[in-house]
């Protein structure tokens, strides 16, 4: 057996740190894409050379085309233009479905049976352009953005309660943007749901600070967005498919039905394993709760809908 191949689409902040969480976790050989010349092979020495010093091992590579990426074992896609201060999310919806079209021809002709993990926004449309345009079954095109989202909620909690973040569970479903459903009742900090630990206006503020996790950082930075958590989230998830470890993360994935929704993506607890998408657990929700579900969706689909795939 060799080692499992990992390709990242996109060597800006989030593609390169995705990279350096890949490669340090020995995931597998590492290989970097992006347009500008020079810049993914010079990330990919760089990250090559902190090998010896953090004592992983793994080849790293960088390239402007897509010959070097085939047969790879999951592709995570990052390419995109990335939000600029007072620019929501659809803003970039048809430059970034021309660039993750583009994307996903390449990837899918030369590694036909890659599982994508799709994190180019608008998060849960380019999902859906990624799976018309490859053909792929929809096991194998699967967004990031619940496991992001509730690493911002599980942060948050944390910081309110001055608890390991380690202890704290939470779920966040729905479209990655200001239509998320953080599920407070889903919350729990080692075993103890969160409702009994905190009076409902500081949970109601926690939840808050989640759905604008992604602005609040736009705004400080100000010449970027968020690039630590989201490629570590993106790497968790392609860790469970190479590593088969049935983790159940939430994930944007294709519905048939699921919830009372069919033909796009959302936010929903699934089961990721080497297959991908392995099942998506249809848990109980409130009146409340599956009327914000129901807004998220609408709102993706309204997004879908603009698109000419």
């Amino acid at each position: 057996m060799g080692r499992n191949k990992i390709t990242v689409v996109g060597a800006g902040f989030v593609g390169a740190t995705a990279a350096h969480w890949a490669a340090a976790k020995e995931l597998g050989d590492v290989v970097l894409v992006d347009i500008i010349e020079g810049v993914p092979q010079g990330k990919g020495l760089d990250l090559l050379q902190a090998g010896p010093v953090e004592g992983f091992n793994g080849r790293v590579v960088g390239a402007n085309g897509y010959d070097e990426t085939a047969g790879s074992d999951v592709v995570i896609i990052t390419a995109g233009l990335p939000r600029k201060p007072g620019m929501s999310r659809d803003d970039l919806l048809f430059k970034n479905f021309e660039i993750v079209k583009g994307v996903t021809k390449e990837i899918a002709s030369r590694s036909p049976d890659a599982v994508l993990v799709i994190v180019s926004n608008p998060l849960d449309a380019m999902a859906y352009t990624a799976l018309k345009v490859s053909g792929f079954p929809k096991e194998r095109v699967v967004g990031m953005a619940g496991v992001l989202d509730s690493a911002r909620f599980r942060a948050f909690v944390s910081l309110e309660l001055g608890v390991s973040v380690e202890d704290v569970q939470a779920f966040v479903l729905g479209g990655h943007g200001d239509t998320m459903v953080p599920l407070a009742r889903y919350c729990s900090v080692a075993g103890i749901p969160l409702p009994t630990l905190l009076p409902a206006d500081r949970v109601a503020a926690i939840i808050e600070r989640t759905r604008n996790g992604g602005a609040e950082i736009v705004n400080l930075l100000k010449t970027g967005s968020a690039f630590f958590a989201p490629s570590a989230a993106a790497v968790q998830m392609a860790e469970a498919i190479l590593r088969d470890q049935k983790r159940v993360l939430p994930c944007a994935a294709y519905l048939e039905g699921e919830y009372g929704y069919r033909g796009i993506y959302l936010g929903v607890p699934v089961l990721l394993g080497a297959r991908g998408v392995e099942k998506v657990f249809e848990i109980e929700l409130a009146p409340d709760e599956k009327s914000q579900l129901d807004r998220s969706a609408a709102s993706v689909q309204e997004l879908v809908s603009k698109l000419p795939v």
